[in-house]
């Protein structure tokens, strides 16, 4: 038994890793490699059998992994991103709720034969959208900021009202209709959530902001936290802690000089692996035999869900908002069922069938076929959906440019001469205004200051050139946006060599790839450029290669190259990409070597000061 335990965790974990890694390569959400992993791994093979595996400690570990990642989802959740939607949501989250229930409630009972009470536990587990699901299909379609703030607010704040809904309704089952036992469980349910919830995350919070924690306890200190308050909040008002988990990351997200960016790295870690062993164990709990019995009515519902419950949901929620038509349309469009829909029914429908009720067994492969069909149609779907009607956001190949100097300012104008999208930043109003005479978009703050984390704008943005002649400001930006677009999309210049520079020089983690050759320091660019030398886009023909034009010049730096379909490629200390027949080169060159036939070459150059 120890053996089979030790092998089904780490086949667990290896195959999440594995789908995870396809997701990314393949650029679909991970829940549907998860889910086809787990079928296979489970019911077509017989290899992972979670109840044999685990016992009776599987549920209460999927409880707890769920209360895990809903706490993880709402330390995300900032109110200053709710500005301009916060109508919007507060309406999915009422009146939005109430449209689901009354709609697949009846469908459920007409559909499928359930009992009036079944149908509308049914509806309830429907109700959530699923909050990982969600934020794996919004990196993909990349809609506008407004529709995708609505969605991750919608998502993740519904799984809760969800699950809470769905504890109700179990209630009342099991109390045999007792209506004010229900009423009371749900008040219990929302004073003990949201009561101990808020003293959990502000008393969190201010151990946080006053470090009686020390940093390398932090991330420990939290989860045990979450476990602690999750469990107390259960055995106060069972099924409450949820909602509990939920509030505490929701005021730890917005305490003021509360720092959570270690915390919530730690927690996106942690939730990713829960996820991806969530989705496999319950996907291979599936019975083939219960899902042939469901198959033609449920791909009915999910039609009926798609087309017309989620649109009207929707489009009565956004009723009198400032949302374009389009922007509805996507909205209503966008609603896949995840991995709390899942967990919640895996766990009533055990507790059900101990009670009685036989046809709650079709509740699980149910919701897996809600869960599949919804994230398949709108995977495929969607994207094009965005593009055709214009809420998609630019593809994240444009540069954030860090400084507005005259160096930058070259570089970044024979940048957006080539069609590449940019965005300069810098705190000295002089070299900002001297770029917007250039018609360059720019920002003009601090690129790491709280006003920027509201106002700067980074759609269409996916890398970083930190062009800044300040090194110790720029080792700080360097440290920031590592952490936002990734390790492979921060570049920056080189430091000049000083004696004994190693006490001065920066740790690899903050430094970001070397731009264009190794020793290219600001100082050593500027001074290139104050004495001659220019920007120059070059076309790479059969005839005219690398090596002629380095015949033409004495110096012959190249910064860039981009490629017939529009990519740029990026030369660094540690990369040189293999320029071919078709391509711009954008290098800096000076003292041009003149050939005894007189001719010349005719190229585009940027600005120089």
């Amino acid at each position: 038994m120890h053996e089979l335990l030790v092998v089904s965790l780490a086949g667990i974990v290896g195959i999440g890793v594995v789908c995870q890694w396809l997701a990314w390569r393949i650029r679909l959400p991970a829940i549907l490699f998860l889910l086809l992993a787990g079928i296979i791994a489970g019911p077509l093979t017989g290899w992972l059998q979670p109840d044999k595996v685990f016992g009776p400690l599987l549920f209460p570990l999927v409880s707890i992994s769920v209360a895990i990642i809903l706490f993880e989802g709402s330390l995300n959740l900032k109110f200053d991103e709710l500005a301009g939607v916060a109508k919007v949501v507060r309406r999915l989250l009422s009146s939005g709720v109430l449209i689901i229930l009354l709609a697949l409630t009846p469908l459920a009972h007409y559909l499928f034969g359930f009992p009036w009470d079944l149908s509308l536990l049914f509806a309830s587990m429907l109700v959530v959208t699923g909050p990982t699901v969600v934020g794996s299909m919004l990196q993909t379609v990349r809609p506008c900021a407004k529709v995708a703030n609505i969605l991750k607010w919608e998502g993740i704040l519904i799984d809760p009202i969800g699950a809470i809904l769905a504890v109700i309704v179990f209630e009342y089952i099991a109390a045999s209709g007792s209506t004010g036992h229900t009423l009371l469980v749900f008040l219990n349910s929302l004073l003990v959530g949201c009561g101990l919830g808020s003293i959990a995350g502000y008393g969190l919070g201010i151990l946080l902001r006053r470090h009686w924690i020390p940093d390398f306890l932090e991330n420990t200190t939290t989860l045990g936290f979450v476990l602690a308050i999750y469990m107390v909040s259960d055995l106060i008002q069972p099924e409450s802690g949820l909602l509990t988990v939920t509030i505490m990351g929701l005021w730890l997200a917005n305490m003021k000089s509360v720092h959570i960016a270690d915390i919530l790295d730690f927690k996106e870690t942690l939730s990713l692996l829960l996820v991806s062993g969530l989705f496999v164990v319950l996907a291979a709990r599936l019975d083939f035999s219960q899902i042939q019995q469901v198959f033609w009515p449920a791909l009915l519902l999910i039609a009926l869900l798609q087309l017309v419950i989620r649109p009207l949901k929707v489009w009565v929620a956004t009723f009198g908002s400032s949302l374009s038509w389009s922007q509805r349309l996507l909205v209503g469009w966008i609603g896949p069922r995840g991995i709390v829909a899942a967990a919640v029914a895996s766990v009533f429908a055990h507790h059900l069938k101990e009670l009685g009720y036989q046809q709650a067994s079709l509740l699980v492969p149910l919701t897996f076929m809600v869960i599949i069909g919804t994230v398949v149609l709108q995977s495929i779907t969607a994207r094009p959906l965005a593009l055709l009607l214009g809420e998609a956001a630019p593809p994240a190949r444009g540069f954030l440019i860090i400084g507005a100097n005259p160096v930058a300012r070259t570089i970044a104008k024979v940048l957006s001469d080539n069609g590449i999208a940019i965005r300069m930043t810098d705190q000295s109003w002089d070299n900002i205004r001297e770029a917007r005479m250039l018609n360059l978009p720019c920002f003009y703050g601090h690129p790491v200051s709280k006003h920027a984390e509201l106002h700067l704008d980074l759609s269409g943005l996916g890398q970083v050139l930190n062009l800044s002649s300040h090194t110790d400001f720029g080792s700080l930006i360097n440290a920031h946006y590592l952490g936002v677009f990734g390790r492979n999309k921060v570049f920056t210049l080189s430091i000049a060599k000083l004696e004994q520079s190693e006490r001065l020089e920066l740790a690899d983690q903050y430094q970001g790839d070397l731009l264009f050759a190794e020793g290219m320091s600001f100082g050593k660019l500027a001074s290139l450029i104050s004495q001659g030398a220019s920007i120059r886009t070059t076309r790479i023909t059969e005839q005219f290669g690398m090596g002629d034009l380095y015949k033409e010049y004495q110096l012959v730096v190249p910064l860039f190259a981009q490629d017939p379909a529009g990519r740029l490629h990026l030369f660094t200390a540690a990369n040189k990409p293999q320029v071919r027949a078709e391509w711009q080169l954008i290098s800096l060159v000076s003292e041009r070597i003149v050939r005894s036939d007189g001719d010349s070459e005719t190229s585009s150059s940027g600005e120089l000061e």
